[in-house]
């Protein structure tokens, strides 16, 4: 699979809000608390910020935001998985910072093993008092010098 990364456009916000609201509504555990057009806007306001970086083929197959040592989203399109798209956007969120965090929820077990995998360790958990979906999760810890 043939893609580069680049840094995300403003009319990249509508293909990443749908990759966003696509995941949500095919995720039976993941409650919908926003709209689709609430999901493109919060992928423009990232943009705005600079956080982006879109794995692009023929179209966006996956993005990476980044905000100083903090992965705040990590997506890819269902038919861009298991091509490396993930793999290369992690990489390049692990060569801008000497440590990443990063949250997930625990029902996310793909994601989970993903992390780990990419030499995340657990650094804690709750039960969701935090997050907009009101549902339990685990923070990653990503260390330069642990690996």
């Amino acid at each position: 699979m043939n893609f580069y990364l680049r840094p995300a456009h403003d009319l990249d916000a509508g293909k990443m809000g749908a990759m966003l609201s696509d995941f949500v509504d095919q995720t039976a555990w993941l409650p919908k608390v926003r709209s689709s057009a609430e999901d493109i806007m919060y992928c423009a306001t990232m943009i705005e910020r600079g956080w982006v970086t879109v794995a692009m083929g023929e179209r966006p197959m996956g993005f990476v935001a980044l905000a100083d040592n903090e992965i705040l989203a990590l997506y890819v399109a269902p038919d861009a998985r298991r091509k490396g798209v993930g793999r290369q956007l992690m990489q390049f969120a692990k060569e801008r910072s000497e440590t990443l965090r990063l949250w997930t929820y625990q029902a996310n077990t793909i994601a989970r093993a993903f992390y780990r995998l990419s030499g995340f360790r657990e650094v804690g958990r709750t039960q969701g008092q935090y997050n907009d979906e009101g549902l339990p999760d685990i923070e990653y810890l990503w260390e330069r010098h642990a690996e």
